[in-house]
């Protein structure tokens, strides 16, 4: 896709990473600090689902279309 907005968005998340050096693990240390901070400022974190939706069953959707 060539929207403007993915395309900003993409140049922001790798200048994020590249400041991190590409270190997943400063990149989640750092995501995680921003996410605390925005909590004490009274920003409303939405916790991930507790019971979030099954993983479609993969084997089942590749041998759907296999040949026979």
């Amino acid at each position: 896709m060539n929207d403007s907005i993915i395309k900003e968005v993409r140049n922001i998340r790798d200048q994020h990473a590249a400041s991190m050096g590409y270190d997943l693990d400063r990149i989640y240390a750092d995501l995680q600090a921003r996410q605390e901070k925005h909590a004490a400022e009274g920003w409303v974190v939405v916790p991930p689902p507790s019971n979030p939706p099954p993983e479609p069953e993969l084997a089942l959707q590749r041998t759907r279309f296999a040949r026979r």
